[in-house]
Parts: structure tokens; C-alpha cells; sequence
């Protein structure tokens, strides 16, 4: 019996809505969780991440390791209390990180080694040491089995070593993790592009046993139009009583491409990440607010959302703050774009539970590439 119960309340094509209820509360599905890599979402405090609605975080198993250690955070009384953040949290398991930061990182079957991209020193992160991280010291909601990630494009033989070997890695991750009343583990698919590895990756995954399925490995590279046809086959080989997570993805119309396709739940840095560097997200596509038409737009990003950055402070302001470089423009910034992200995941919500997906994904497309 899986940890964490999940409801789904209404289908609309593959698309889905619903609950999946944790001991921290519910997260409603399709949910995109702003990323707090160091127990931060970047210029934000975790009062202003929950005025956007988000129900959920995400904590990155990495950079806490090396920073400022998982056992420090163990002794705080874990990432929650640390970062005075209640609601439900994942964390992922580290390994992207260790592939794509670390100076150097050898893999074997045993575990990845690796050194820190901070200082340069050396540490070993197996699958046993990543469910210690994420579940016993850092006390996330839901953890993430330990898997080996490939950047595409990839031979496909590479692609079967990597996925078979994150298969029995997810088997030593959910030996370790056991099963939990308060905490939920998913497993990843991996496989590339192919269709039969992603099938056979599926299957081994099954058979383990996880509270809910991740699509890995995409958003690496292989660009929109290869994502989509992954996912017009790979969502429907899990488990569709489970939630399915894909991994680091991404731009609204990723997104919702992806919902359409029957994915659950997203993560991504790019709300901050944008907002940092002036690029606001909108109904009609992002807006660069460096650029000088705005500077006399007494107009807001948004006058019907909720959240402040987007309602109250005009266009025009926006942009002074971004040419003077001021650091309110980053906070302002990167608050509208996480706002805007969980109002996109809130009306796909309401439209599939209406029966209206397909209207909406026609009209969304519209209007981004109009922008």
C-alpha cells in the first residue's frame, strides 16, 4: 500500500486532476513545485512562496550534502523546521548534480563518487547514502530513489546501461527506505528516447514497488519536440493510479504539453531563475522588462493574480528596478514568475476537471507563440 493516498478526481483525455495527500498536507495535482535548492527559493521568502498557492517544494539532496551538511540539518531539526517551511517537500536524490557539477565523478556499480564543486573535496553518494540524506537526516515527504542520468543525444546502448543499472539501484533504495507512514519514495523511469528501454525500465520499477513513478531523463538536451513524443508513450507505462513526476521540466508550454499527456507533477528553476535576470513570464509569453518600451508601461504583469509582484507594482517600475540592477527586482520578478506558474497549473486543474483541456491547450499555444 502505497504512503501517501492518490485521488484522482477527474480525467479529461490523458490529462488528469487530483490529491495526493500527505501527512503535511495536499498537494493538487497537476502541482509545480518551486525549487529551493539550499533550503531557498532564490530571492524569496517562504511566505511569499506560499502566497503563490504553491503546496509543495523541492530540496536539493547535492548542495545540502555539501552545504551545510546534511547531519547539520539533522541537528536543527531537519530541512522543514530549517528553512520554516511546513508543507510537503521532495527532494531529489543528488545524482543529477553530482553528473552535471562536481568536478570529477566516477560511477560504478556500488555508488558515484565525486568532488565537491565547492572545494573540491571528495565524497561518495550510493544509493543507501542518498535515502539516508533525503529520508533519515533531511526528513523529506517524498524521496527520490538514486538513478544514473544521461545526457542526450545518447547511443542507445549507453542509454540501457545507465537505465538498467538506476533499476537496481532503485531496488537497493527501496531496501533501505522500507515502508513509511510518513514518507513516500518514487522510483525513475529512465531509458532515453526509446520507447523499449522506457517499457522495460517501467516494468522493473513495477515490480519494485514505489509511492509514485518519475519521468527522468528528459529535458537534458533532446529539445521540445523529442520530449513530446516521449511522453505520448512513456506516462501511460506507469502505474496510472500512482503520481508521475517529470523531472526539471520547464517552460509553460512544456508543461502543458506534458499534462495534456497525462503527467501529474514539475519542477523547474526557471521561474528565479528568470526573474533574476529580468525575464518575466506571462499568458503571452516571457518579456524581457530590460527592454525600453516598458519603461513608461504604467500597466502590471498581471492585474487579476493574487500575488502582489504581479498586481501592484507597474511595468514601468519593473524596469527601473531591472536597469539600476536593484535587488527588489529580482524578488519581484521571481515572485510574479512563481505565481504565474502555479495560476497556469491552477486553471489546467479547473479545465480538466471541466472538461476543457484541449480548448485551453489550443488557446495557450496560441498566445505564447503570439508573444
Amino acid at each position: 500500500m502505497a504512503a501517501f493516498p492518490f485521488t484522482i478526481a477527474a480525467t479529461d483525455g490523458k490529462a488528469r486532476t487530483g490529491v495526493l495527500a500527505t501527512s503535511r498536507g495536499e498537494i493538487r495535482t497537476p502541482a509545480f513545485m518551486p525549487v529551493g535548492t539550499a533550503a531557498t527559493v532564490k530571492a524569496l521568502t517562504v511566505d511569499q512562496v506560499a502566497a503563490t498557492g504553491a503546496d509543495i517544494l523541492l530540496g536539493n539532496t547535492y548542495h545540502l550534502m555539501l552545504r551545510p551538511t546534511a547531519e547539520r540539518v539533522a541537528r536543527l531539526g531537519g530541512l522543514h523546521r530549517f528553512m520554516r517551511w511546513e508543507r510537503p517537500i521532495l527532494t531529489d536524490s543528488g545524482g543529477f548534480q553530482v553528473m552535471s557539477l562536481s568536478k570529477i565523478a566516477k560511477v560504478t556499480e556500488d555508488a558515484v563518487t565525486f568532488q565537491s564543486h565547492i572545494d573540491g573535496s571528495r565524497h561518495k553518494l550510493s544509493p543507501e547514502r542518498s535515502m539516508e540524506i533525503q529520508a533519515d537526516l533531511l526528513g523529506s515527504d517524498i524521496v527520490m530513489q538514486l538513478d544514473e542520468l544521461v545526457a542526450l543525444p545518447a547511443e542507445e546502448g549507453r542509454a540501457a546501461e545507465a537505465m538498467r543499472r538506476s533499476a537496481r539501484w532503485g531496488a537497493r533504495c527501496k531496501a533501505y527506505f522500507g515502508a513509511r507512514e510518513t514518507q513516500a519514495l518514487f522510483g525513475i523511469q529512465q531509458g532515453g528516447l526509446s520507447e523499449a528501454l522506457r517499457r522495460e525500465s517501467a516494468e522493473r520499477l513495477i515490480e519494485i514497488g514505489f509511492d509514485g513513478y518519475a519521468l527522468g531523463g528528459l529535458a537534458v538536451g533532446e529539445g521540445h519536440e523529442a520530449m513530446c513524443e516521449v511522453l505520448d508513450f512513456a506516462p501511460s507505462m506507469l502505474p496510472v493510479e500512482r503520481p508521475r513526476y517529470l523531472m526539471g521540466v520547464g517552460k509553460p508550454i512544456d508543461i502543458v504539453e506534458a499534462v495534456w499527456r497525462g503527467v501529474d507533477m514539475f519542477d523547474c528553476v526557471l521561474p528565479t531563475r528568470s526573474g533574476r535576470h529580468g525575464q518575466a513570464w506571462t499568458w503571452d509569453g516571457p518579456i524581457n522588462l530590460k527592454n525600453a518600451r516598458f519603461a513608461e508601461d504604467e500597466s502590471p504583469l498581471d492585474p487579476e493574480s493574487a500575488v502582489s509582484a504581479s498586481r501592484d507594482y507597474s511595468k514601468a517600475y519593473l524596469h527601473h528596478l531591472v536597469r539600476a540592477d536593484e535587488i527588489l527586482a529580482k524578488v519581484l520578478i521571481s515572485w510574479h514568475n512563481i505565481g504565474f506558474f502555479q495560476q497556469l497549473m491552477g486553471q489546467m486543474r479547473a479545465a480538466i476537471a471541466e472538461g476543457r483541456l484541449d480548448a485551453f491547450r489550443a488557446d495557450f499555444r496560441a498566445r505564447q507563440r503570439a508573444g
